[in-house]
């Protein structure tokens, strides 16, 4: 449990107790595409009065938040493109919370959300891959007074710079869903409308997500392109300054891989090195150890047969231990089928 915990701190997935409060961007949400080559900034919003720090508990660090709840299962994809370039930003932090289907949210107990207290259900958070996704497994939220249904997220970059919005969904998918599921979502269609919701009622577009139905889980799939501040493929700030100074962690080659990829780095004094790959429930799989690495270049090659590992997306950490002391640092490799 403390390495996991310490996985999670010194990657910058643990220990940021709270974020800067945006405001919007503009007064309709909006960028125009000329500005941007063709991307357009997600508005910015508040992080509503149930957010709690995510990062707090270790195992928020999860693939599926549902728990216990019980919804029509929803799974969420979110693409992160950076806005100066539209392309990709690869291991970031990409945090979610909503309420459930009866319009509670977990971690607070108080008038119109009470018993909720020390709860952690629909809470949770990824790492982007090399193409800028996450994917999330939870329930289509429900809806509460006042507010349409939604789900915040959060993108961490550095500690510098976070972005916060909330996403909807299509008014008559969504109420279609809850009366077709009545059983779950006993409260019935959701009344509020997007002009008469506090946060989208200047502007919606770029929060819209997708509902597509899933053959297979008998849910719904979510999409929604979200344009933050940065470059893509490199992001900003995803190496923290004091780290840069001891160990520089490269992005591994060929990424994506089907069996073998190399991850490179470079030491800037000799140190006691551990890598070790983490999969996207937050279970670590695999522990590589090189003691008494010189200063320089150096790379180590992951074998997915050797590690006896399936395919699909892993979150690698470096960790150094030099005269100066221990320091982390990670990225996301993605094995292909």
């Amino acid at each position: 449990m403390k390495d996991r915990r310490d996985f999670l701190k010194k990657t910058s997935l643990l220990g940021v107790a709270s974020l800067l409060p945006f405001g919007k961007i503009l007064a309709n949400g909006n960028v125009p595409n000329s500005l941007t080559g063709g991307c357009v900034l997600i508005p910015s919003e508040t992080a509503g009065p149930f957010t709690l720090d995510l990062t707090s508990n270790n195992f928020y660090f999860r693939q599926d938040v549902r728990e216990t709840k019980t919804g029509v299962q929803l799974n969420l994809r979110l693409k992160i493109i950076g806005l100066n370039n539209c392309d990709p930003m690869p291991n970031l932090r990409v945090n979610i919370w909503h309420c459930d289907k009866d319009g509670l949210y977990s971690g607070y107990s108080q008038s119109g959300n009470p018993g909720q207290a020390g709860l952690t259900y629909l809470r949770g958070y990824q790492l982007t891959d090399v193409n800028g996704e996450v994917e999330i497994i939870t329930i289509l939220p429900g809806w509460y007074s006042g507010r349409i249904c939604h789900i915040h997220f959060q993108v961490y970059v550095s500690t510098t710079y976070a972005a916060i919005s909330q996403l909807s969904f299509d008014i008559p998918t969504k109420n279609a869903i809850y009366a077709a599921n009545s059983s779950l979502y006993s409260r019935g269609a959701d009344p509020a409308t997007f002009s008469s919701d506090n946060i989208f009622s200047d502007g919606y577009t770029h929060q819209l997500a997708t509902l597509t139905p899933n053959a297979t889980t008998g849910g719904y799939d979510s999409y929604l392109e979200v344009t933050i501040q940065g470059n893509g493929t490199v992001g900003i700030g995803n190496i923290e300054k004091e780290n840069a100074k001891q160990v520089t962690l490269g992005q591994n080659f060929p990424n994506p891989f089907y069996s073998e990829t190399t991850i490179p780095f470079n030491l800037i004094k000799p140190a006691d090195l551990t890598l070790e790959l983490w999969d996207l429930t937050g279970k670590k799989v695999a522990t590589i150890s090189r003691p008494n690495l010189s200063s320089g270049d150096h790379q180590i090659v992951i074998n997915l047969e050797e590690l006896g590992l399936a395919h699909g997306n892993y979150a690698y950490q470096l960790e150094v231990i030099n005269v100066n002391g221990t320091y982390r640092t990670s990225k996301l490799m993605t094995a292909g089928k």
